[in-house]
């Protein structure tokens, strides 16, 4: 087995006249939770299709599980799971006989494909409708019968296109709380989502694109490399002699008032902030908490595609 489970190089997509992907690169690594984010139009859906094979690049080259998505393209397809954006189903047929077709055509021997139909609908909270068809069931009803045929082989590499989409807030649950398992049990997933929430709380790594790639890393790390760490320090009477006394501190780089908190900027807030503490106890300052700030998932997006800056 490859140390990578995706390697994309220079992936370039153009219909026509327009570029849709240029020069996307990035690698994910075997039980790696990895998220596209972007707006619409962004390419994130098209790069996904590429990596399916469902769309051959224009330029550069793509390996899923160690296999040629342009030249060995069986091969990527017998490995992987895929939730396209709008999934077909047959109505006719019962969520079961559906399982089961789609089953059979994957090759899952007769003896373990009712195990595993039953195990997914059970987990996914739908077993109690398996015999009904799909033609009576509601928009998130057959989305999670969607995710449900793109697992019942045991992929070892999923690709889930919006996954929550048209899902109420208890059934999105449901569907979060499924990929942390199988992200538990060591698999590979790749997420398209415009969900930041869920981006954060699922993906181990995230790409941010807006036809290229902007950024790529962990949230933490993107972070970090975005703006300066920082201290929020509630205190219990905000008062100016205490900004003075922080400030006069070698390792502050900066203090600013924020709803009448201090947000104090520094390079190493786990070894200073006892220092900071001490400091502002000294100069008469009850403190009332002290926690670094956190820039969100969120912040980082809209920093980088709409040039928002957090503070």
């Amino acid at each position: 087995m490859s140390g990578l489970a995706i390697q994309a190089r220079g992936l370039t997509r153009l219909f026509g006249n327009k570029t849709a992907v240029q020069d996307v690169s990035f690698d994910v690594a075997w039980g790696q939770v990895f998220a596209l984010l972007g707006p619409n139009g962004a390419g994130k859906t098209t790069t996904m299709r590429m990596l399916c094979t469902l769309l051959r690049p224009t330029a550069g080259t793509a390996e899923v599980g160690g296999f040629d998505v342009t030249t060995q393209p069986i091969n990527v397809r017998e490995q992987l799971g895929l939730l396209p954006e709008n999934p077909g189903l047959y109505e006719s047929l019962s969520a079961e006989r559906n399982l089961r077709f789609y089953g059979e055509i994957y090759g899952v021997p007769p003896s373990k494909l009712q195990g595993r139909i039953e195990e997914i609908l059970k987990t996914l909270e739908i077993y109690d409708r398996r015999g009904d068809k799909i033609a009576k069931f509601s928009k998130g009803m057959r989305q999670k019968i969607a995710i449900a045929r793109a697992l019942v082989h045991e992929p070892r590499i999923l690709f889930l296109d919006e996954p929550t989409a048209s899902l109420d807030p208890e059934a999105s649950k449901v569907v979060r709380d499924f990929i942390l398992q199988l992200k538990a049990r060591g698999g590979t997933i790749l997420l398209n989502t415009h969900n930041l929430y869920e981006a954060q709380r699922l993906s181990d790594r995230v790409g941010i694109m807006n036809t290229r790639l902007v950024a790529f890393g962990s949230p933490h790390d993107l972070a970090d490399r975005m703006w300066s760490r920082s201290t929020e320090v509630t205190l219990k009477t905000p008062d100016a002699r205490f900004v003075t006394a922080i400030e006069a501190l070698g390792f502050v780089k900066g203090v600013r008032r924020e709803d009448g908190r201090l947000i104090v900027s520094m390079d190493d807030p786990d070894n200073d902030n006892p220092r900071l503490a001490e400091a502002l106890v000294r100069a008469g300052a009850e403190v009332v908490s002290m926690k670094e700030r956190e820039h969100s998932l969120e912040d980082i997006y809209l920093k980088l595609i709409r040039g928002d800056e957090a503070k």
